[in-house]
């Protein structure tokens, strides 16, 4: 089989703790003190993620939690975009670690599914990841695993690039319903699709709300992974 270089693809793919009170000494020069203080700026930022939503995230906010002023923080992030992006590279560390099964397809499935994990485990994981474009190491790691797993798979190179944003769309837009508060398919909408007017809806309109999504990540996952491979390269 032949061997991609996985680098060349990450362009098409990737878009996505000290604690912050502590006193950083200058053991190791500037760098490693500037280092510290933005995992502080993080470790903060993250912490009122979860108290308070994605919403709740802004510099001051973060200043504030951490007893600086503004400009401490901006010194060190620059911008609310900025910030974001560490946070969403932040969340995927240690998706890409570890040891993975040898079967490229199993390696896809392990490395997606840990993908979702790190989303669910963060107050609105996926709506925060969903909106950067981040190079960052973790990012970066995590694509090219998935990545190595899809051209491991037989993918032609382009097929693997979007193969990869497929399962990572999929599994961002399945975790922000899950960790939304409103209904997988509200009551109203129910009604309507029973309607004579929508018999192909009326059919499926319960397995539509099925509110497992363990089971729905596992089908989607299943779906995309089972084309992988079997296209031959788009000219």
């Amino acid at each position: 089989m032949t061997t991609f270089d996985t680098k060349t693809l990450l362009g098409r793919c990737t878009r996505a703790t000290l604690p912050y009170s502590c006193t950083v000494t200058n053991n190791e020069g500037a760098g490693s003190v500037g280092e510290d203080r933005r995992e502080q700026v993080l470790s903060a930022a993250l912490d009122i993620l979860n108290d308070g939503g994605l919403e709740a995230v802004t510099l001051r906010a973060v200043a504030d939690r951490m007893g600086v002023r503004l400009n401490t923080v901006t010194w060190h992030i620059k911008t609310k975009q900025r910030l974001v992006g560490l946070m969403a590279d932040r969340i995927l560390a240690g998706c890409a670690d570890g040891d993975l099964p040898s079967s490229p397809a199993e390696r896809a499935r392990v490395l997606i599914g840990r993908y979702r994990a790190a989303l669910v485990a963060v107050r609105d994981g996926a709506r925060l990841v969903a909106g950067t474009h981040v190079a960052e190491a973790n990012t970066l790691g995590f694509a090219d695993r998935l990545i190595q797993a899809l051209l491991d798979c037989g993918a032609p190179p382009r097929e693997a690039a979007w193969t990869c944003w497929t399962l990572i769309y999929f599994t961002l837009g399945l975790t922000q319903e899950q960790q939304s508060d409103t209904e997988t398919v509200p009551a109203e909408l129910a009604r309507i699709a029973r309607q004579d007017h929508y018999r192909a809806l009326a059919i499926v309109i319960d397995d539509l709300g099925v509110e497992d999504f363990d089971d729905r990540f596992r089908f989607g996952v299943d779906a995309i992974l089972g084309s992988a491979g079997t296209r031959s390269e788009p000219g």
